[in-house]
């Protein structure tokens, strides 16, 4: 198993190497590699499965965030094909994708920044959200946990798929990069790119807890898995 210090010499040196690659913004980014996403993004089985496991028996309504191609909707779809999905992405060719994959599943596609989106009030038994969220800085992401929790059912969940930072050390180094090169490119603020800056579960736990949520269970495999649940 790699170490830690061995991980973050690598990513340093990932970094350096890629220093004058521009960032590429968000939807296109995931447009340009449609054809090979669902084949790079089977590294995340074992985590998949568990987010699907967590959606609670007798849940009629979720909220995707980031759905992309509905790879976290695979399994949960499979365990109870009658579930509501609302699916909110940027990228229009993978919400296209992903109503090829299931045209006959009660499935609503919102092309919208889901930081715009408006999920209503407790209108959801479950939001749901895999490999999107490490995306964002903590602000935004605090404005969007406590946006998500009004919108929840009383008793019911958010199901958090994601990449965690190692250490502070990574937090901090991968949030230092992403802001020094998006004013390189004088970037401006509204615009999404891809480019990692995940938080410590230390951080991003904190972040689910200021929203209201209790943490139910952590799940570390491939991606950390976070299960939250809204007080009934």
């Amino acid at each position: 198993m790699e170490t830690q210090e061995a991980y973050l010499r690598g990513l340093k040196q990932w970094l350096q190497d890629t220093e004058n690659a521009p960032l590429e913004e968000m939807a296109e980014f995931f447009a340009k590699r449609l054809d090979g996403y669902e084949e790079h993004m089977s590294v995340w089985k074992k985590s998949y499965r568990l987010v699907a496991e967590a959606v609670p028996d007798g849940c009629r309504k979720i909220l995707d965030l980031g759905c992309g191609t509905g790879l976290e909707l695979d399994l949960i779809w499979k365990k109870d094909p009658d579930i509501e999905v609302t699916g909110v992405d940027l990228c229009r060719d993978m919400l296209d994708k992903l109503i090829e994959k299931y045209p006959d599943r009660h499935f609503n596609a919102v092309c919208q920044d889901y930081f715009q989106y408006d999920p209503g009030h407790e209108q959801w038994d479950a939001v749901i959200s895999f490999e999107s969220l490490h995306h964002f800085l903590p602000e935004r992401k605090e404005e969007l946990y406590r946006k998500i929790y009004r919108s929840v059912k009383a008793g019911g969940f958010f199901i958090l798929g994601d990449y965690i930072a190692c250490c502070d050390e990574e937090e901090e180094l991968l949030r230092d990069v992403y802001l020094k090169r998006r004013k390189q490119s004088a970037i401006p603020e509204d615009r999404f790119v891809h480019f990692d800056i995940p938080l410590t579960m230390e951080h991003e736990t904190a972040l689910l807890r200021s929203a209201g949520f209790r943490l139910e269970n952590i799940m570390d495999e491939d991606a950390a898995v976070i299960v939250c649940r809204k007080e009934e």
